[in-house]
């Protein structure tokens, strides 16, 4: 199962899956019908502070800044068309507030940025303008507990299929440890994909990487071995957050970290040396963190095929409480929508994607977590289009799709990340013997 995919990065990008949360900078921007022109220092400033900056600032990924007068001016029709057909900041949910850091304009806000631009976007008194937002420097969390990196750089060569490259690091903890968060920091930016980072207490991803001067090694599919559990992943935009206090994700003793680097190369020869740094859970940890996936493996899509609906349907045996959820299709998918429907019949909408962007993806948390009772199900439809009259298609002619590993291929999947309502470690109460571990 694969988590993110890149492909180029858009313009005008703004934070992206797991952002850094919305700052309120400035005053208010309502103004009565015959109040001052927009300027920046009193309206527009406010607003990309608080939802742009955080990846339009030197050294992010965003493709220039806009942390300065003379930046938002020189780009202010830009900004304008963009925020108007929203397409920045890049939040592609229909959400209303169910998530945490949800990146949304307000129609006055948009329509701010609008009579701004048309107005030759005046800059105001600069005396006035409020001051920037300030970022942590180095890792976004802190100094991290622990650092993983593979044992050398890897060399991607110039030219070939999409490689999938697993990298066997030993987390070398002398105890159990829960993990409250991870962040990663991509060697090159340039071919490095997406990345996951998966826990093996097997010794299997050791015997596969045998032999290598990284420790590394490559499957056919998949990472070649049952992974004991897994602490996340990263691609361009994405931000880390904490779990909460009370909640962690395990680290055995004697675990090692598979960190699965999917390399997209750029035509030239490039190396990596891809980091994951991994924060540990700060007070004592009551849940553990677990990832369900919704999926179906056996999706085709028909040659020409427009609207091809994929379904999946999963039983909850257990009560249980949804933390965050984590939408992904390749380019072929065009919405997807996931919901529980409770025992007596309620059902409630866990995500909704109308406008799927390959780009743009991540995970989500609940501002407030989920409860689902034992006896709930979750339903998961996501809809494809493999017609000419896609221009996302990478086949032309369009031709069958199925599951697989490429961005060329398909998936259908959404990951549940979720605690028991059962479980308290801190009391002795174990999960259900029946339920598996982190899938």
């Amino acid at each position: 199962m694969r988590l993110l995919n890149r492909g180029a990065t858009p313009p005008l990008a703004c934070a992206a899956l797991m952002a850094v949360a919305a700052i309120g900078f400035g005053r208010p921007t309502a103004r009565a019908a015959n109040a001052a022109p927009v300027t920046y220092t009193h309206d527009i400033a406010p607003i990309l502070f608080a939802n742009c900056v955080s990846c339009h600032r030197p050294g992010q990924v965003a493709p220039f800044t806009l942390t300065s007068y003379g930046d938002a001016k020189k780009r202010a029709a830009q900004i304008a068309l963009l925020t108007e057909k929203r397409t920045m900041p890049p939040w592609k949910l229909d959400s209303h507030g169910e998530f945490l850091n949800e990146r949304k304009l307000t129609a006055q806000q948009i329509g701010l940025l609008k009579s701004w631009a048309a107005a030759g976007a005046p800059q105001g008194d600069p005396r006035l303008t409020p001051t920037p937002p300030t970022f942590a420097t180095g890792w976004a969390l802190g100094e991290p507990d622990l650092l993983l990196q593979p044992a050398a750089p890897y060399s991607v060569a110039a030219e070939g299929r999409d490689l999938y490259r697993c990298f066997v690091v030993p987390a070398n903890v002398a105890q159990d440890r829960f993990v409250s968060a991870i962040d990663v920091r991509p060697g090159n930016r340039l071919v490095v994909h997406h990345v996951i980072a998966y826990l093996d207490t097997s010794g299997r991803a050791r015997k596969l990487a045998a032999g290598d001067p990284n420790q590394s090694y490559t499957t056919g599919g998949g990472i070649g071995f049952t992974p004991s559990g897994m602490l996340g992943g990263w691609a361009p935009g994405a931000m880390p957050f904490r779990l909460p206090e009370n909640t962690g994700m395990l680290l055995p003793k004697g675990a090692d970290v598979v960190i699965e680097v999917h390399y997209h190369r750029d035509g030239k020869p490039e190396t990596d040396r891809t980091q994951v740094a991994v924060y540990f859970s700060r007070g004592a940890v009551d849940k553990h963190l677990f990832l369900f996936p919704l999926l179906n493996m056996g999706l085709r899509l028909p040659a020409g095929d427009a609207d091809h609906v994929v379904r999946v349907s999963q039983p909850v045996p257990f009560g249980a409480t949804l933390l965050t959820i984590f939408p992904h299709m390749h380019l072929l998918g065009r919405t997807m929508k996931v919901v529980a429907t409770l025992p007596g019949g309620e059902k409630r909408q866990l995500v909704s994607v109308p406008d799927w962007d390959f780009n743009w993806q991540g995970f989500y948390r609940y501002r407030d977590p989920v409860r689902l009772p034992a006896g709930s199900r979750i339903d998961l439809e996501a809809h494809y289009d493999n017609s000419a009259n896609n221009p996302r298609n990478p086949n032309t002619p369009p031709k069958d799709v199925r599951w697989g590993e490429q961005t060329t291929d398909e998936m259908c999947l959404a990951f549940v990340g979720f605690t028991l309502d059962a479980e308290h470690l801190l009391s002795g109460a174990a999960k259900p013997a029946s339920l598996s571990a982190e899938k």
